[in-house]
């Protein structure tokens, strides 16, 4: 009776431990598994925004490294120049976020701290909007040289230029990153291992109607440079006739052409679609999932440093004079 008793109380203790075990091992999956819900993107959604983020990493970093040595030689008090090392700059900042997005689609969790999260958000759009000026910028110019307006469009000192870009990042660090930092995200309640998802802030208002005036404003300027750009390129294809291919002016207005592509290719998809996402963002729940994938088309824009080094080669000048030839023979 006595082993009986023992053996009972063992058996018991067994199963108690195998009890706790189980329930240790459920709590840990239901554990894991809220974690992986509160990533709102599909195995489809991810690997497109992962290998997107990667060539943009890849690509933006020898662009930026390229254009840096093509700079040294350079006019540093053309206001060209000045834009292009603006651009080079926010290119950089904006890579050096790239890792830690990497990091949480391939992961499908945010382990950094939730302020982190929206430093990195913010720089997405911090670094589109900037380009965007800067694109406009570098346009304007070279278009007041085009019809001659100007001759040249230079600082009369190299402090002017610093002085100029250092504007502009004082006007984004004083003014910008603050209001991004306290305002972004503040509407609701957002889980901490979720990141890039702070849709509930356009149930403000004022933010939708923030978000709209962007959207017009940017497509209408958009299409303005579009079609300045296409009367000049008759222009110059006319009043060269048939040696444009190996004219200089030609390929001013070809590197012109490769800032207004970008934007169409990069930035206008994008603001197209968030005029439909603020609409249904409350009605359906993946479309933040394809806002994600537009706002990553805005981040290829780093691969414009890498093609302006390219579009500017005598190798590529070359392959297109083959080009023509081998169409004109046809």
């Amino acid at each position: 009776m006595r082993r009986l008793q023992i053996w009972m109380g063992l058996d018991c203790s067994w199963w108690e431990n195998m009890y706790k075990e189980d329930f240790r091992n459920m709590t840990e999956e239901n554990r894991n598994s809220s974690d992986l819900s509160a990533f709102t993107h599909n195995t489809t959604m991810s690997a497109i925004l992962i290998t997107v983020y990667s060539v943009v990493f890849a690509g933006g970093g020898i662009g930026s490294i390229t254009m840096s040595f093509v700079l040294v030689k350079m006019n540093t008090l053309s206001v060209t120049t000045t834009a292009i090392v603006n651009l080079v700059v926010v290119h950089s900042l904006l890579l050096f976020t790239v890792p830690f997005r990497l990091h949480y689609y391939v992961n499908k969790k945010w382990v950094f701290e939730m302020s982190f999260c929206k430093m990195v958000s913010a720089m997405v759009h911090i670094h589109m909007y900037l380009t965007f000026l800067f694109y406009v910028i570098t346009l304007v110019i070279r278009w007041l040289i085009f019809f001659q307006w100007k001759i040249k469009v230079e600082f009369y000192r190299k402090l002017h230029a610093i002085a100029a870009s250092a504007a502009v990042w004082v006007f984004v660090m004083v003014f910008v990153v603050p209001v991004l930092y306290f305002e972004y995200g503040r509407s609701g309640s957002y889980d901490n291992t979720t990141c890039f998802m702070f849709h509930k802030e356009l149930q403000q208002g004022s933010v939708r109607a923030l978000n709209y005036t962007i959207i017009v404003v940017v497509a209408c300027i958009t299409c303005v440079l579009l079609g300045l750009q296409i009367f000049i390129l008759v222009k110059v294809s006319r009043k060269l006739s048939t040696s444009f291919w190996s004219h200089q002016e030609f390929w001013a207005q070809v590197k012109n052409l490769i800032f207004i592509c970008v934007i169409i290719i990069c930035f206008l998809p994008y603001h197209l679609f968030r005029a439909y996402y603020i609409r249904r963002v409350t009605e359906y729940g993946q479309l933040e999932s394809y806002n994600e994938v537009f706002l990553s088309l805005t981040a290829l824009s780093c691969l414009d440093l890498l093609s302006f080094v390219l579009s500017g080669s005598r190798l590529f000048k070359q392959k297109m004079g083959v080009l023509r030839s081998r169409l004109s023979c046809c």
